[in-house]
């Protein structure tokens, strides 16, 4: 590579449409995929137009640089890792171009989500088959380059089987369209006095040869193992009519589909589409007491006409009982099974369906190898399928250096010798002292096994390629592929001459240079490939630094290790239509930067190799936690787990011990004494903050979008409301004592919703009380003033502990507030062991009234029979930390209200985040994704509950709608 310099860079940047990054940042977070392996790029490109990639293509050859292929990054082979200009199409190459129902085609550029492209095509009844783990938020581009394919390639094939049409530019800058031809349009393309013709030559010239023809039969995969992508598919082309007296037509985009973008740049694809499914499903869960049982069992349930065949076993399984978003999912596991074999059946008809369900029991009850088969119906499958798609992720949450590393994850054999295979795998895994996880893609003969390493360690790098090697000796003795679906990357690479033999490789090696002499796509992927033991994410016997941090990681074995936790597998990514909240800023950007798994990178990458005595001192990671949200969402819905909100927490106080605290940081950190402040003289502070002329002033000072509307002061705060008829609420047969947290913004800001809780508890025959306490330190939190925020933690802790228990509950309004005793002050509190204890026993006020409800104690009797309508918007922090239901359960106490909970993420407001002029329009974006339209499309009669009061302050001020908190709303049905 020619030294390539920022005025090189710069003039590049100014040529393009698009966007181009070279800074220290942007370069670190694009070192790494999901793969165990890191190399820094030259610089980021995100082009908008061919002509932007065409250009790049040009830079590439004049500067002796490369070009890395790149869409969701969840590559796990390391096919996005690269020394050159990583070129990611996943935020402008993202329409779909055409739709042809009656072929039942459908055109898309490469950025295009495949869930995503489903849910376009389900009104015309029409599916793209293939379904990776990764379906939410990987894309076509990524699933032609790795030619992937999922659960549903025994019923619908792999992507290799759909591709029907390639726009392609190529290594000299020319468009090229492939597709398929007949043996006379291949042949005059052979005559084409261009790039294009000479590749249809090297094509021919190579393949042509009856012996070169035997030698690829005979060493590449079994034709049976239909997930095969071990080199480029010459094996497919040769069954053309071009080589053979077939009928089949020649398409140059089999061997296209698994290249890996190492041939030509994909700029638009055409892909053949499949009939929806059939509508009635159901899912046979076949619990095993052991490996070899269950994949005993596979050939045998194969004679069914399964569309999915997956099995997990009991690592991921434990691994998801920790995992709150997975412990529902896991809800149909009976006892503790070594493993589960997940088998999907589908019909029109309920009759139909019942038939076949009959007719797999009754081959399931002849084998007599499983112990337990629960058949799963409607949502049921939904969830069971979320655990399994979980695994790769969940993966990521073994604690410590030691994770399971894909090396040996993606081979496949023939069904017929997947017994035997396994037990030679056992044997193998054994002498190597290995508990390997088995994931798998069990109907396809497909196992995702992965050795548990640690790549720190130099013995464990040895065992990495040595445990590699020994498997891929063991696939090639079954003629099997060493990738079936992930790739051949870095890690797989090295193996392609042994696995299709030497005088094939030499072949791929000369067709790589055909399409591309002066290597410029991709390069060391396929052919001439890295090392797969160099290059890995960690520096191995690296002297691990020692980080002091308030916050307290020990459960993750310190802050680098929590970050260390994100795997790359890219949840973060999913787009709102696919539910949940995470990740809201990058839902809002579409930029890798604003995703969770860029965080987690940034700060590793800067933790690890800064030469600072404060590693956190850096104005990257600055800009890099900038538009996190601290919704804390990665917490459940990252199957890892990594928990970004404590990383923000740590870094802002870190980096402001450094740099000091912005004004505005301790304006809105100590927003809670201001409006102490203000209380004395509520409607003066009101007048000021709502007249035109001085609240303009206000927001101008405190940095606020002057789009924003100020909070109001209430005209008496909880505290003095609460000392004034408190004594008149005491009752004698109570039926229990509850505490409530008069949090900060209940007391100032909510008084009336206090009042509305006190009311409602109060009659409903519940003693409230209300101590004098330190406020929650959610506004401290939140702008990293920790170490305030740890002095309040104590003081609650102090206050709380010999008077909260299981007979005298702490609950909370605010959930932002209620929530730091079960999330931040068993990481912050000095007496540990009392944190526990109180956070044990706190809940969120809806959640306290939902365990009454299921006690008896509180009926729907007591409630009004009127009609009502409710649409509901949880906080983010009740999603992340505890859970919607209990809002909606109380919510439809009385009996003829109908509630819905609005499928909403993150409202975007998240404290003082939406309030920051810099910050507004994002937060608008965030509103506007599912929330804002929900609430506009519902009617003037139907009531918008929301209860955290960041959120009801964003709702009206996009919408104009005022929510009413959950409490406020049962206060209001009490007969």
């Amino acid at each position: 590579m020619q030294n390539v310099n920022l005025k090189t860079l710069e003039s590049l940047k100014s040529k393009l449409d698009g966007e181009l990054h070279f800074n220290d940042l942007m370069r670190k977070l694009y070192a790494t995929d999901a793969s165990v392996y890191r190399k820094l790029p030259l610089a980021v490109a995100l082009p908008k137009s061919k002509a932007d990639i065409k250009l790049l293509i040009d830079f590439a050859k004049n500067h002796k640089t490369s070009l890395i292929p790149r869409t969701a990054g969840t590559s796990l082979a390391g096919q996005c890792v690269g020394e050159g200009i990583v070129v990611d199409v996943s935020k402008h190459f993202t329409r779909i171009l055409d739709i042809n129902e009656s072929k039942k085609t459908v055109t898309v550029q490469p950025g295009v989500v495949r869930d995503e492209l489903n849910n376009y095509l389900k009104p015309f009844g029409l599916f793209f088959g293939p379904n990776t783990s990764t379906s939410n938020r990987c894309m076509i581009g990524g699933m032609v380059g790795n030619n992937s394919s999922g659960t549903t390639s025994i019923q619908y094939g792999v992507t290799r089987d759909k591709v029907l049409n390639l726009k392609t530019i190529l290594s000299d800058g020319s468009e090229v369209e492939f597709s398929s031809l007949t043996s006379v349009e291949f042949h005059k393309k052979t005559k084409l006095q261009t790039l294009e013709g000479d590749i249809y030559n090297t094509i021919f010239k190579e393949l042509e040869p009856k012996t070169v023809q035997q030698e690829i039969k005979a060493n590449f995969p079994k034709p049976s193992i239909h997930r095969r992508n071990t080199g480029y598919a010459i094996d497919e082309l040769i069954k053309s009519s071009v080589f053979t007296d077939s009928d089949s037509d020649f398409n140059m985009c089999q061997l296209l589909a698994g290249s890996e973008g190492t041939l030509a740049f994909t700029t638009e694809i055409t892909l053949q589409l499949d009939d929806l499914p059939p509508i009635k499903s159901a899912m046979v869960a076949l619990h095993f007491e052991s490996i070899e049982t269950c994949l005993k069992s596979v050939s045998q349930v194969m004679q069914h006409n399964l569309h999915t065949c997956e099995m997990m076993d009991d690592t991921i399984l434990n691994l998801t009982k920790h995992n709150k978003t997975q412990q529902e999912n896991r809800a149909f596991i009976e006892g503790n099974p070594t493993a589960i074999l997940m088998c999907e059946l589908k019909a029109d008809s309920d009759n139909e369906l019942q038939t076949q369900i009959d007719a797999f029991l009754k081959t399931v009850k002849g084998l007599n190898l499983s112990y337990a088969s629960p058949v799963l119906k409607g949502d049921d499958i939904n969830k069971a399928v979320e655990l399994r798609k979980a695994g790769l992720g969940l993966l990521g949450n073994i604690i410590g250096d030691k994770k399971a590393v894909a090396c040996i994850e993606d081979t496949a054999v023939a069904i017929e010798d997947l017994e035997n295979y396994i037990s030679e795998f056992t044997a193998l895994m054994a002498a190597y002292h290995q508990n390997a996880v088995y994931y798998a893609h069990a109907g396809a003969g497909e196992l995702h096994l992965r050795p548990i390493l640690d790549l720190k360690q130099t013995e464990d790098v040895v065992l990495f390629r040595k445990i590699t090697t020994d498997v891929a000796k063991l696939v090639k003795k079954y003629n099997g592929s060493m990738s079936g679906e992930h790739g051949d990357g870095i890690v797989r690479a090295e193996f392609i001459p042994l696995m299709i033999g030497e005088a094939n490789y030499q072949i791929l090696k000369r067709i790589k240079s055909a399409f591309d002499s002066e290597n410029i796509f991709n390069p060391h992927k396929i052919v001439d490939a890295y090392p797969m033991d160099k290059n890995l994410r960690y520096e191995v016997d690296r002297k691990e630094p020692e980080i002091e941090t308030l916050l307290d990681f020990s459960s993750s074995q310190g802050i680098l290790r929590e970050a260390e936790k994100c795997n790359g597998s890219g949840d973060c990514r999913k787009l709102p239509e696919f539910g949940g909240t995470m990740c809201p800023s990058f839902r809002a950007t579409r930029n890798e930067k604003d995703t969770t798994r860029a965080r987690a990178n940034a700060l590793r990458e800067f933790l690890t190799h800064s030469e600072k005595a404060n590693k956190f001192n850096h104005e990257e990671l600055k800009q890099v936690f900038d538009l996190c949200l601290s919704c804390k969402a990665c917490a459940s819905e990252c199957p890892s787990s990594v928990n970004v909100a404590s990383l923000k927490a740590e870094f802002q106080y870190q980096y402001q011990k450094a740099n000091g605290v912005p004004f505005r940081t301790k304006l809105f950190a100590y927003n809670n004494k201001i409006n102490d402040f203000a209380s004395r003289v509520p409607r003066l502070t009101n007048f000021m903050f709502s007249n035109g002329f001085t609240s303009s002033i206000i927001k101008s000072i405190g940095g606020i979008a002057k789009e924003r509307s100020i909070p109001l002061i209430s005209i008496k705060s909880l505290d003095k409301e609460f000392k004034l008829f408190k004594n008149e609420l005491v009752k004698k047969n109570h039926i229990k004592e509850v505490y409530l947290f008069n949090d900060e913004f209940t007391n100032h800001l909510d008084t009336e919703i206090g009042i509305d809780a006190i009311e409602l508890l109060s009659r409903l025959n519940y003693k409230v009380s209300i101590i004098s306490h330190a406020e929650s330190g959610r506004a401290m939190l939140s702008k990293g003033l920790v170490a305030e925020a740890k002095k309040m933690a104590n003081n609650n802790v102090l206050k709380f502990k010999n008077l909260v228990s299981e007979n005298t509950p702490l609950i909370g309004i605010e959930p932002s507030a209620i929530l730091t005793f079960k999330d931040e002050y068993i990481k912050l509190a000095d007496d540990k062991e009392s944190a526990k204890s109180i956070a044990k026993n706190t809940f969120i006020i809806e959640e306290f009234i939902e365990q009454e409800i299921g006690l008896g104690n509180i009926t729907s009797e007591q409630f009004t029979k009127e009609e009502k309508i409710i649409k509901f918007h949880g906080h983010c922090h009740q999603k992340a930390l505890a859970n919607q239901k209990s809002s909606f359960d109380v919510l439809n106490l009385p009996e003829n209200y109908k509630v819905t909970i609005i499928p909403s993420g993150c409202c975007g407001m998240a404290g003082s985040f939406g309030y920051e002029k810099e910050h507004y329009e994002v937060s608008m974006q965030i509103g506007e994704q599912t929330l804002f339209p929900a609430v506009r499309k519902a009617s003037k009669a139907t009531c918008i509950s929301a209860n955290g009061t960041s959120c009801r302050h964003q709702i009206k001020d996009g919408t104009g709608r005022v929510a009413k908190h959950p409490i406020s709303i049962l206060k209001e049905a009490l007969l």
